[in-house]
């Protein structure tokens, strides 16, 4: 049986850079403090804490003192900085470069259109670290959109500029936007005018949809690994299932059943972008033997 592993998945460069910077760290620390799990999935995050990274809340945030903390690649709130400085805390940041930019264009436009009144718009999922770090920049003045429902509490009737999550997918993105624009048109036919629209989609994931698609369409079965808390992980083994029923989703080769390999000549391994690609060489050599 060939067993393969699409070679686009798996972490993606933001998450990268942010393991390597902790275990650069972990080189010359015994510990070091993470606010929140440094990438959604548990046994990446078991691997550092074996290494001596602890994860930490936000309220154990504040009883700590004089030590190291690390930022993750979803970026924090200017809060969370302002806390690390009251206590003493230095802090080793690992916020995804694509987020810092966002963040900085997020800050701009919440200053700008507090001039004429208007509001800053992010779509995203609510809760999430990244969205809570960007609303963070409008001093939490920001309306949370995930969905077309939550439109209906959203005024049209003043200037908008709107932002996505990184980590979002683009066609929906592209929806909301557009029933922004046509609420807008019923208002005033200069619509389009009040509403401001910013890409700030990262391109390695929206490229990762096609991508999967392509690669599973080469087997007659997919493996897709990924943390049950990753909503990256949770959108692209929900795409592919839709494609290809033979799809099952696991995080670890405890999950994997004898069953699903019968009448199958191939196997695909894939991923999230918070995947890494040990886990899924592992399993590649779990189900080759």
């Amino acid at each position: 049986m060939e067993v393969k592993i699409e070679e686009q998945a798996g972490f993606c460069f933001g998450v990268i850079s942010a393991i390597n910077l902790v275990e650069k760290e972990l080189e010359n620390t015994d510990k070091i403090y993470c606010l929140g799990d440094i990438v959604h999935n548990n046994m990446e995050v078991d691997r550092l804490a074996n290494l001596g990274l602890e994860v930490v809340d936000l309220e154990r945030m504040k009883e700590l003192k004089d030590t190291k903390i690390v930022i993750r690649a979803h970026g924090e709130p200017p809060s969370t900085y302002e806390l690390a400085k009251k206590n003493g805390l230095e802090v080793i940041d690992a916020t995804c470069p694509i987020v810092l930019r966002l963040q900085e264009n997020v800050r701009k436009a919440y200053q700008e259109i507090q001039k004429t009144g208007g509001k800053i718009i992010i779509f995203g999922k609510k809760g999430h670290a990244e969205v809570v770090g960007l609303v963070g920049q409008t001093n939490g003045e920001a309306c949370v959109i995930s969905n077309l429902e939550d439109l209906d509490n959203l005024d049209c009737s003043i200037p908008l500029h709107i932002f996505s999550q990184t980590t979002m997918n683009a066609g929906e993105y592209k929806n909301i936007c557009k029933e922004i624009e046509i609420r807008l048109e019923r208002l005033c036919n200069s619509g389009k005018n009040q509403l401001i629209i910013t890409d700030s989609i990262c391109r390695k994931v929206s490229s990762r949809t096609s991508q999967l698609i392509e690669f599973a369409d080469t087997v007659d079965m997919i493996l897709f690994v990924s943390g049950k808390h990753s909503s990256n992980g949770m959108y692209l083994y929900s795409l592919c299932k839709k494609h290809k029923e033979r799809t099952y989703f696991i995080s670890s080769k405890d999950d994997i059943k004898k069953e699903w390999f019968e009448n199958c000549n191939s196997v695909g391994i894939s991923g999230a972008t918070s995947t890494p690609m040990w886990l899924m060489e592992e399993i590649a050599q779990y189900v080759s033997k």
